[in-house]
């Protein structure tokens, strides 16, 4: 790996982080916040020291793809170190929480550390939501859409931080595809504040509900989250924008263009088949057992499965207190998550799809074990690298789900706790349940089980393999 290559590129994206501080800045100056001096210092911190960075000389031949995955990797590490200034200098956290709180946010894990929400300045709430709107559809996909220096290899790093297996190019330029996505994703944006304002919502609150909503985040403005408003509407907007924003971008950019291929997608198809399955099965658990009405059971089922899978984690009601069956529900969707080119964390449903049809074909050749079977979704043949890459990242995502877990139960934190835990910063998605349920927060771990949740965030947010590469000690060779 050439390290002034990668240290230059983190340094214009740092820039880029800095420049980002100056809209809580903005809400610091209206509500007349002392944090506005904290802003302000984090700003030139963190700017000066991407400057300074960026002033490294680099070959100037672009990226090869093994720094691609060094920028991403150690970029997000660097993002969530600066991005804690604002949390750490305003004393709203020690600089452990502070980092596991950015981390949170940039990874849209939504995971917190902080106690009381209600009670934080606005210019602190409005960041805290921004990072998750940034991290959403990726912070080095913005920076190739709107730096020009990072077009050439711009779709190693592309590919490098966007989720799923692969990501194809909309226009022969990367830069006009990540200008594209991000088009969409303003456009949703938009949408969502305004809705959410006729919903009744202040246009503070519904910005940052909607940044948290489209990054499937869920970092919220209220202790209680979405429940806070106990409004049909409001949790009626909010399921149909995390619904979308789990879904594949590239569907949604046909859709705007006027084509519908949604139901011709087949791991869009799934993704729906498991949520309205999930929604049925959990109303019926529910029906009998919490609430007094089909209708009540039907919406707080809906929105808890779609916040659920796609991995944003707001809570319209105490999941934790449901059936041990509907809990169970919830869990297995923490695992499965969002879609491919979706901002949702989690396997991705094109990954489980895959391994449901390779799990058949391998059972079929038993029977048949001369027959050849492709595995296809939908007219598409996926090949045996496509599938080797898969049953890679599953191996890889269950072994770390595996011995966080161990990590986390060896400080004597309960089972429940310790898998959901993991599970849900694993899968960036949010509250757990138990002791880190909906209505508690991650505070009390010990200091070392939130560097191993943190990291869990970091390579969950990543897909395992761009950040297990530093842990190569080929990676470092120049």
């Amino acid at each position: 790996m050439r390290s002034k290559t990668v240290l230059n590129i983190i340094g214009k994206l740092l820039m880029m982080i800095g420049i980002s501080m100056i809209f809580p800045l903005i809400w610091a100056f209206y509500y007349r916040e002392k944090e506005l001096i904290v802003f302000i210092i984090s700003i030139i911190a963190t700017f000066l020291s991407g400057f300074a960075l960026s002033e490294i000389k680099s070959q100037g031949e672009g990226l090869r793809p093994i720094e691609s995955l060094g920028v991403v990797s150690l970029g997000w590490a660097a993002f969530s170190a600066f991005g804690a200034l604002p949390f750490f200098l305003s004393g709203t956290l020690r600089y452990l929480d502070a980092y596991f709180e950015t981390m949170s946010g940039f990874t849209t894990t939504g995971a917190t550390v902080i106690q009381n929400i209600d009670i934080l300045p606005k210019s602190i709430i409005f960041w805290r939501a921004m990072t998750q709107w940034m991290g959403g559809m990726g912070i080095i996909v913005l920076a190739v859409a709107i730096l020009p220096a990072l077009s050439i290899g711009g779709m190693q790093l592309f590919n490098a931080e966007s989720p799923g297996p692969k990501i194809d190019k909309l226009k022969p330029q990367v830069r006009d595809t990540a200008k594209i996505l991000y088009g969409v994703y303003l456009i949703f944006t938009a949408a969502e504040i305004i809705l959410l304002i006729i919903g009744g919502m202040g246009f503070f609150d519904a910005s940052c509900y909607t940044f948290s909503t489209l990054a499937t985040g869920g970092f919220s403005t209220k202790n209680l989250s979405v429940a806070y408003y106990n409004n049909p509407f409001i949790e009626g907007v909010i399921t149909l924008f995390m619904y979308l924003s789990g879904a594949n971008f590239m569907l949604h950019y046909a859709a705007l263009r006027g084509k519908l291929d949604y139901f011709k997608n087949k791991e869009f198809l799934f993704y729906s088949t498991i949520i309205a399955s999930s929604i049925i099965i959990m109303a019926v658990d529910l029906r009998y057992s919490v609430y007094n009405n089909i209708i009540d059971a039907i919406r707080y089922s809906s929105f808890q499965v779609v916040s659920i899978i796609t991995t944003t984690g707001f809570v319209s009601s105490n999941y934790d207190v449901y059936p041990a069956f509907s809990r169970m529900i919830l869990l297995i969707l923490m695992f499965i998550g969002g879609c491919a080119c979706s901002t949702g964390g989690g396997i991705k449903n094109i990954r489980i799809l895959v391994l449901l049809k390779y799990f058949y074909r391998e059972i079929y050749q038993f029977i048949h074990p001369n027959a050849i079977l492709a595995i296809k979704v939908g007219e598409e043949t996926i090949s045996d690298d496509v599938i080797k890459g898969i049953m890679g990242f599953f191996v890889g995502y269950i072994s770390i789900f595996v011995i966080a877990t161990v990590l986390v139960t060896s400080y004597g934190i309960d089972l429940i706790t310790s898998i959901s835990s993991v599970a849900t910063t694993l899968g960036n998605v949010g509250p757990g349940m138990g002791l880190v349920g909906p209505m508690y927060t991650f505070s009390f771990l010990p200091n070392f089980v939130k560097i191993v949740l943190t990291f869990c965030m970091w390579i969950g947010r990543l897909e395992i393999f761009s950040v297990m590469v530093l842990f190569m000690p080929d990676f470092w060779k120049e």
